[in-house]
């Protein structure tokens, strides 16, 4: 870590970032806002990008993959509306902020990524914040193939060209999934509502561009 990143303050930086960024795009939810505010999200990044841990940006983490930009993760968790009871689904841990966050609003969070390292260091960063609602592994979760639990929320934080509709199969009656979906630079984050056995309310909230989920669902298109 670079002695101008040890010296700034984050507390500060934090605030900012919430009223300045979050705020502005519409996140209103106050407890998304004031636990954005509290969790540090610089001990979340690599050292080399502390100083940049709250920019408006999506912050490179390794392996070609980002943390999302903070008023993207605002905005998606107020639209999943989490409640301290709800069981959650996180595909694609990262470094385990965006975990904290779902951690500090609801219930037991199963969070799971592809890469061992990166469940070892989320593992590292939630333990020194003495979060204990968390389960980690690593697993392909692509399609889900295995998972047999439901879940009231599930947010896949890698885009996919389609939502496999495995998905939406592991949520409870009410329960609430968050994909970014589209490929190239045509991406949207989704919200599916579980409203019947087979019916779902969909809603696109914003136009975002992100990382594909390793191994993401593509179906073969065949020519006629």
């Amino acid at each position: 870590m670079t002695e101008a990143a040890r010296s700034l303050d984050f507390d500060r930086i934090r605030e900012d970032m919430v009223e300045r960024q979050i705020r502005t795009w519409e996140v209103f939810d106050q407890a998304v806002l004031d636990l954005m505010k509290v969790v540090p999200r610089e001990s979340f990044v690599p050292d080399s990008m502390r100083a940049l841990a709250c920019a408006d940006m999506n912050v490179p983490i390794g392996e070609g993959e980002v943390m999302l930009a903070p008023k993207v993760e605002g905005r998606m968790l107020q639209a999943l509306a989490i409640t301290r009871g709800d069981s959650i689904l996180e595909v694609g841990t990262g470094t385990g902020y965006f975990t904290s966050l779902l951690a500090g609003l609801g219930g037991q969070v199963h969070s799971v990524d592809i890469r061992e390292q990166f469940t070892q260091r989320a593992a590292r960063n939630l333990k020194a914040l003495d979060i204990d609602n968390v389960t980690l592994e690593t697993r392909d979760a692509s399609t889900l193939d295995g998972f047999e639990q439901q879940y009231d929320v599930i947010v896949v934080t890698g885009s996919m060209p389609v939502l496999h509709d495995s998905f939406r199969q592991r949520l409870k009656p009410n329960g609430r999934l968050l994909a970014i979906v589209g490929q190239d630079q045509v991406m949207e984050a989704q919200l599916h509502t579980r409203t019947g056995e087979n019916d779902w309310a969909i809603a696109s909230l914003f136009d975002t561009v992100v990382p594909p989920l390793v191994n993401a669902w593509n179906p073969q298109r065949f020519p006629f």
